[in-house]
């Protein structure tokens, strides 16, 4: 009797011919998360298996196999010779520590084995009763578990009962690349990891305004980022030195029009990184009217100097939803340490909350934009994480 991981995906099956990409990728994306542990690895029909690997390494595995956009559900089950004995000592040792109700439910891929699949669960169920009947009884409609018996062509059997749901998604990487605008607060990160989830693969930028914010704010980002990094198999980090500009704005425009300005130098900044990084898309953290630089003027003017596209995953989300993804995500403590970011160094009293963009553009033409650009880009720290 061994021990065995069944890895499965969901939404890749509704892709037609080009399945075998997305098939690809994951399996590529879950070797590489698990590299460095010692384990085999089989595709199967629909589905992937992991075996041969050390019972001390098993909750690592998993533990990363529950971050990688693409798996849908694992089970841990156990391989037998495909003979009722064999396999009612599967599903007896499974159930040892199970109580309330139960059924079993068979799957036979090989159709040569005998009894049917009806037979067998019926065989199975009541052998089950028969050892503990104590403490378990047989419920087909909604049972507190299932014994589920997978019979495959060669000669083997997988026997199981728990199934752990995982991110579901598509595999990071099959949807392209893309910049994450990373601050130190709740929204970005998780901004982040909803993209992974749907499979595009993130490089992030943040930020820093040294002095007015320290290294202790730029620590809370390297961690966050970190964090994201996790479900985007590996993540570079681009931290901006944006002092400069901020003094900039400060000095020659309009107060209500600082926030809006300084969105507008991110996105051009976030534009040409991504172009230097081969990004195809600007992600941002962005929940429609959650603040002043977050209402659809405010966000047409900070589309408005780029050409890219700009991707806001948040965009719909209250923020009570968004709390609750970072906590399952584990950023949410993090990101209410209380260092500040850039975003609240000179914050205006009253900040424009539906700026007009004319005047935004006079406003703005003030500064050497492609000067402080330029300037913002001799500043560029590079972590690889």
């Amino acid at each position: 009797m061994e021990n065995a991981i069944i890895i499965r995906y969901c939404e890749i099956h509704l892709k037609g011919k080009n399945r075998g990409y997305f098939e690809k990728m994951l399996k590529e994306n879950i070797k590489r998360s698990l590299k460095g542990i010692n384990f085999t690895f089989t595709t199967m029909h629909s589905r992937y298996l992991i075996e041969n690997f050390d019972e001390n390494d098993y909750d690592l595995i998993t533990n990363k196999l529950q971050k990688i956009a693409g798996i849908h559900t694992y089970s841990r089950a156990l391989v037998v010779d495909s003979n009722l004995d064999d396999i009612f000592e599967a599903a007896k040792l499974l159930c040892e520590d199970k109580e309330g109700t139960f059924k079993v439910a068979t799957n036979r891929a090989d159709k040569t084995f005998t009894p049917s699949s009806m037979e067998t669960s019926m065989i199975l169920g009541g052998k089950l009763l028969d050892v503990y009947g104590g403490k378990i009884k047989v419920q087909v409609k909604n049972p507190d578990f299932t014994v589920n018996v997978d019979i495959r062509e060669d000669g083997k059997t997988f026997v199981y009962t728990d199934v752990v749901h995982c991110l579901s998604g598509m595999p990071v990487g099959s949807a392209g690349k893309g910049l994450l605008l990373i601050s130190g607060g709740i929204d970005s990160p998780v901004a982040g990891y909803m993209t992974c989830k749907r499979g595009m693969k993130l490089d992030c930028i943040h930020f820093h305004s040294f002095p007015y914010t320290g290294e202790a704010a730029k620590e809370k980002v390297i961690e966050l980022t970190k964090k994201v990094g996790e479900y985007n198999g590996g993540i570079n980090l681009f931290v901006v030195s944006f002092t400069h500009i901020q003094e900039a704005i400060h000095k020659h425009c309009p107060e209500e029009f600082m926030i809006t300005i300084m969105r507008r130098f991110m996105m051009r900044i976030a534009e040409r990184l991504a172009k230097q990084q081969g990004d195809q898309a600007i992600i941002t953290g962005e929940s429609l009217g959650q603040v002043a630089s977050q209402t659809i003027e405010s966000i047409t003017s900070s589309n408005s100097v780029v050409t890219m596209p700009v991707l806001r995953p948040l965009i719909a989300f209250d923020k009570l939803d968004i709390i609750e993804i970072s906590r399952k995500i584990d950023t949410y403590e993090t990101s209410i340490l209380p260092y500040e970011d850039c975003c609240t160094v000179f914050l205006p009293k009253f900040p424009a909350i539906k700026p007009n963009l004319e005047r935004v553009i006079r406003a703005e033409s003030k500064l050497d934009i492609e000067g402080l650009i330029d300037e913002a880009f001799k500043k560029v720290e590079k972590y690889v994480f």
